[in-house]
């Protein structure tokens, strides 16, 4: 059975309960359908920034407010009508939030949650402090209509309603196009989105701004419909409480989320507070304690997502085979190597394979490291490294643990700042940029631990690699689905990548790498987890991908499929480099031996 498009489910969903507030005839029950929608708007406000990104607002309020009193003075002193307020309160709300967002996304996790609760508190102290704790509307006589002022409160639903679609729009709009992938990119994994190309600042500014836009809308609609205005009521933490609870009750990162939750937590939350108030005062705030108990025990993301995942669950139970055996783990590090009944059959076929390999030419350097450090207090993770790498070559970067591999990766992909140093990359000095930057420059990198976007699909996870270098979305899924070819992967496009296979999720890193049609690419134990049969998938995947112009920097401890795949060894230790040669050079090595390939190495391959 094929499912409606969403915007027709919101569209017939709105107009029922449409239908139902205009057959409500109490007063108090009216002003319950028009709060729904309110919390409703704020939640899709905090959710736009939050449930999309993952940073966690306690501080929502703050633009909610601003919105609410600029309605109420601006109608007081300047004489405008709501209907002009809402969107300069929009403005307002949007301003707001680049000037928080500016200083305070340079923390993370909960002490961005932290520093976010600290501007409504201070705006409710300022507020006070200016002799506002209690702000009424004017009353108009004369066209009420023009100034939202309606002697029959149903009409202030069915503009909560219109406000409410609108952006439920904006949020689908963002969801559907590189806006929202960037968004859920961050939330998943910041450092893959950065590494794939994307400026993580620049995209969390626009969507506080935009988020700040929605919470200064609502809340001026929000003071319009009750007609007076304190700080309590609109910077107060239940009010910043409500916005995350809703969204966290329903669902974060989805559009349904924020709607659910209004829709169920406003009611009960309102007529338990009728019923009770009086008895038990702040029954309200029980229940929002209760409702976020109980998402955080039964459903982590929300109610939408638990729904989600149960029936694709089941849908997966009824339909899908049963998952093939892990194969044994490929050896890893020099106490693995030559530990199996075929291992000297294995390196014989992998010396043959590579003396096949054609050497790269000598060409122009696409990559030169000048003398590069980096410490962590007392410790040298990297000490004066230089090394260049030719346009077309494979690189293999070897040492043991601890050596300062991943270390110096992060400093040639721009993740750490080198103390001293430079990293030119065709002959620009890139030391110290940022990630995405270096993305743009042609500098694709995958992870040692796999960072994929869990919740997405192998195409879209792909697709956010390629926007660095597309135009629009067409291209975008264009060199995507040219990348999953490159690697193989195409038959797993529709796939989420939470279900992928350990060999699914490592071809699909490199896709989202090569996306961005990079000259120069960073692996970084590409091969880690997988078995033997899976790592000729990978290598393959490599080797073509080299054949097809990319230059590679791989880091890897796999040796037996190394002297087969590189041109040239760089070996560090402790920090440094050791040496730098050809396979068969390196693995003779005493140096080498002693420092990284060890005892049994040299004895099984002395011949």
């Amino acid at each position: 059975m094929k499912r409606l498009p969403t915007s027709l489910v919101l569209l017939l969903v709105a107009a029922i309960y449409l239908a139902a507030a205009l057959l409500v005839s109490n007063a108090y029950h009216q002003l319950i359908f028009t709060l729904v929608l309110v919390w409703a708007c704020f939640g899709l406000s905090w959710n736009m920034l939050s449930g999309y990104t993952g940073l966690v607002s306690f501080g929502h309020a703050a633009f909610f407010g601003l919105g609410a009193y600029a309605a109420v003075l601006g109608q007081i002193h300047l004489g405008l009508s709501p209907w002009v307020m809402l969107p300069l309160a929009a403005i307002i709300g949007a301003v707001a939030g680049v000037l928080v967002g500016l200083p305070t996304f340079r923390l993370r996790g909960h002490y961005f949650a932290l520093a976010m609760l600290a501007y409504p508190l201070a705006l409710l102290y300022v507020f006070e402090w200016l002799g506002l704790q209690e702000v009424t509307f004017p009353m108009q006589r004369e066209h009420p209509g023009l100034y939202m002022q309606f002697s029959d409160r149903r009409y202030y639903t069915v503009v909560g309603l219109v406000l409410l679609l609108v952006f439920v729009a904006i949020t689908l709009r963002v969801e559907r196009t590189r806006f929202g992938m960037a968004l859920i990119a961050i939330k998943q994994n910041e450092a893959a989105a950065e590494a794939a190309g994307i400026d993580t600042l620049r995209w969390k500014l626009r969507a506080i701004a935009l988020s700040g836009a929605i919470a200064g809308a609502t809340g001026a609609f929000y003071a319009v419909v009750l007609l007076v205005v304190t700080p309590v009521s609109v910077f107060g933490m239940l009010v910043s409480a409500q916005a995350l609870t809703v969204s966290m009750f329903g669902g974060v990162g989805s559009v349904w989320g924020p709607i659910i939750g209004a829709a169920i937590l406003v009611p009960l939350g309102e007529l338990l507070h009728a019923e009770l108030g009086s008895t038990y005062p702040g029954i309200q705030g029980v229940i929002l304690g209760l409702a976020i108990i109980g998402v955080i025990l039964m459903a982590p993301e929300g109610v939408f997502w638990k729904l989600r995942d149960t029936l694709q669950r089941r849908k997966l139970a009824l339909g899908a085979p049963a998952a093939a055996p892990a194969h044994p783990a490929d050896g890893v590090g020099p106490a693995a190597v030559g530990g199996q009944a075929d291992a000297d059959v294995a390196d014989v076929a992998a010396r043959l394979v590579r003396l096949h390999r054609p050497t790269a030419a000598a060409g122009d350097i696409i990559l030169d490291v000048q003398s590069v450090s980096r410490s962590f207090g007392g410790l040298k993770a990297v000490q004066d490294v230089s090394f260049s790498v030719r346009r077309g070559m494979i690189l293999g970067i070897i040492g043991p643990n601890g050596a300062g591999k991943t270390t110096l990766f992060n400093l040639l992909n721009g993740f750490l700042r080198p103390d001293t140093g430079k990293v030119m990359v065709n002959g620009v000095d890139m030391a110290g940029r940022k990630p995405h930057v270096l993305c743009a420059a042609g500098v694709g990198r995958t992870f040692q631990v796999m960072r994929p976007f869990m919740r997405l699909t192998v195409a879209q996870n792909v697709k956010v690699g390629a926007y660095v270098r597309a135009k629009d979305e067409a291209q975008a899924q264009e060199l995507a689905a040219q990348a999953m070819a490159r690697v193989g992967l195409s038959d797993c496009a529709g796939k989420v990548a939470a279900l992928l296979t350990t060999r699914e999720l490592r071809l699909m890193e490199l896709a989202r790498a090569v996306a961005g049609q990079p000259e120069l690419l960073l692996l970084d134990e590409t091969l880690a987890g997988l078995g033997h049969g899976e790592v000729e998938d990978i290598v393959d995947a490599i080797r073509k991908l080299s054949a097809e112009g990319i230059t590679v920097v791989i880091i890897e401890h796999t040796m037996q499929t190394m002297v087969r795949l590189v041109d040239e060894f760089l070996v560090l230790d402790h920090g440094q480099v050791l040496t730098r040669g050809d396979p068969q050079s390196i693995t003779q090595d005493p140096r080498v031996v002693q420092a990284y390939l060890g005892k049994k190495w040299s004895a099984q391959h002395a011949a």
